[in-house]
């Protein structure tokens, strides 16, 4: 999808890019002959593709992650194209400051900030040992959940937010997620392309009615029935 004239993903790497503490981005894409578009755009923007499977995701990531030699793994969902650099950096920050103490660190375990803006950083040892011993489908499909759901195993930390903004939703799902993405890309990004989370909750304290538009979309619950 695209907004005025450019895809989300497209916006969400310039935005990645802006990430100070990370080393490398690496798109993690699927390699059913459907994603040549989201090659073509890694091509042209010289940014690291990894092609693996579309339905066990986990072994998408751990082979991403192997292959860019990653010690420690920040990982981001391509429907969040409006996420701030300066929030992945500060729970990148978190990790590095607790080196040792943690093995996974999230602004979603405890949600404070929008949906759209979730990071989670782990170690590769802890993605390893999910990769190799994880066998629901759900943990395959979604790539953290037997990391995060185990902590008596693993060590865990969330980093919040000053104020609980998790009643908003900017990670496009449906039409009416796009719907508001589209809204806030097209008038925040003439001005600024460099704008916030603060400068996106601004606008939707001056249009209020915009939050609407995409408040009925339920959030899909993990299903660990198999």
């Amino acid at each position: 999808m695209t907004v005025l004239n450019k895809s989300l993903l497209e916006y969400q790497i310039e935005r990645l890019r802006r990430v100070k503490l990370a080393d490398e981005i690496v798109i993690a894409t699927t390699d059913n002959g459907s994603e040549k578009p989201i090659v073509d755009l890694c091509e042209r923007l010289t940014v690291t593709c990894f092609r693996g499977s579309e339905d066990d995701v986990l072994a998408r990531y751990h082979g991403a992650a192997q292959a860019s030699q990653a010690d420690v793994v920040v990982r981001v969902t391509s429907d969040c194209p409006i996420i701030d650099p300066l929030v992945i950096d500060k729970v990148i920050q978190f990790y590095l400051d607790h080196c040792g103490h943690y093995d996974y660190v999230s602004n979603a375990l405890i949600r404070s900030y929008p949906r759209g803006m979730d990071t989670e950083v782990f170690s590769f040892q802890a993605l390893d040992e999910a990769f190799r011993e994880a066998t629901r489908q759900p943990d395959r499909e979604h790539v953290t959940p037997f990391i995060c759901t185990q902590p008596q195993r693993y060590r865990l930390a969330d980093v919040t937010y000053h104020e609980d903004y998790s009643n908003h939703r900017w990670t496009v799902d449906t039409p009416a997620d796009f719907e508001l993405i589209r809204r806030i890309i097209g008038t925040l990004y003439p001005v600024n392309p460099k704008f916030s989370l603060e400068d996106s909750l601004a606008l939707l304290e001056k249009f209020p009615d915009w939050a609407r538009i995409n408040a009925n979309v339920e959030q899909k619950k993990l299903d660990y029935s198999e």
